[in-house]
């Protein structure tokens, strides 16, 4: 039996973004040149300074910027753009409420992505949400409340809820529990990881924090200047990275994010 295709696979990928300076165009260089491979089920860890390419890289991985040079395909294919429409890829962001509209109700916000998607039947949508509620341990009343009557909590669930709604194939979680509190922060990763187990999707975790990314990657990617440094099986970095900028991150990042190493990582 042949195995399924990556879902993500990029080659010699770059990222290049013409700037005006004063009176004169330069390009500079976002992303350099990175071969990355994510494979279904899956759950890459990306990790690195500010600056440093991650959003760039996750923009092309979502379809949302095509590289400047090499090659990207999703699921074996050159990316074809329907794909996006048809909600195979999604995202988490840091703050729910970039993706919850604060003047709709949650459930019409939760089942948008299912009208992009061409499901007309509003009973369809309306079941779908509720079970896409019951999923991320949300009561289905929620539905009719508006998102600041929420706590923080509920609000990243929801936003997680509406990510999903689509059954995509690959999602990011951009800096997805970084807002939250550390006892929400477990319970939130906990969620990740069992919708995943669920539902097999493959996935992009990026944070700055060291011990909610172990917890939750199969792998770790260290990035530096648009490129990876290091790319390592999650349990060989955390018992030590190679590269000397991967082990100053981590003793950096690790230094900061302490006591969520103890709580998560343990």
């Amino acid at each position: 039996m042949n195995e399924p295709a990556p879902t993500i696979d990029m080659r010699g990928v770059g990222v290049t973004y013409r700037k005006r300076l004063l009176a004169r165009q330069t390009e500079v260089a976002a992303v350099t040149r990175v071969d990355l491979v994510i494979g279904p089920g899956e759950t890459l860890g990306l990790v690195g300074e500010s600056g440093s390419g991650k959003t760039t890289l996750a923009r092309v991985a979502l379809g949302l910027l095509a590289p400047s040079r090499g090659t990207f395909l999703f699921e074996g294919r050159a990316f074809d753009p329907q794909v996006r429409r048809q909600g195979a890829l999604s995202v988490v962001f840091q703050h729910p409420e970039w993706a919850l509209n604060p003047r709709l109700r949650c459930g019409t916000s939760i089942a948008e992505p299912l009208l992009v998607q061409g499901l007309r039947g509003r009973e369809q949508r309306r079941q779908r949400v509720r079970a896409m509620l019951a999923e991320v341990g949300l009561d289905a009343a929620l539905v009719d409340r508006f998102p600041g009557e929420l706590s923080g909590g509920q609000r990243q669930r929801m936003a997680i809820a509406r990510a999903l709604i689509t059954q995509p194939r690959f999602v990011v979680f951009d800096e997805a529990v970084s807002a939250l509190d550390v006892s929400v922060q477990s319970q939130v990763l906990n969620l990740i990881r069992r919708l995943q187990a669920q539902h097999g999707f493959a996935a992009m975790f990026i944070s700055h924090d060291l011990a909610a990314t172990r917890y939750v990657s199969q792998r770790i990617a260290v990035m530096r200047g648009g490129e990876f440094v290091e790319v390592a099986p999650a349990r060989k970095f955390y018992d030590g990275p190679d590269h000397p900028y991967s082990r100053a991150l981590y003793a950096t990042i690790a230094g900061e994010t302490g006591e969520n190493a103890k709580e998560l990582a343990s």
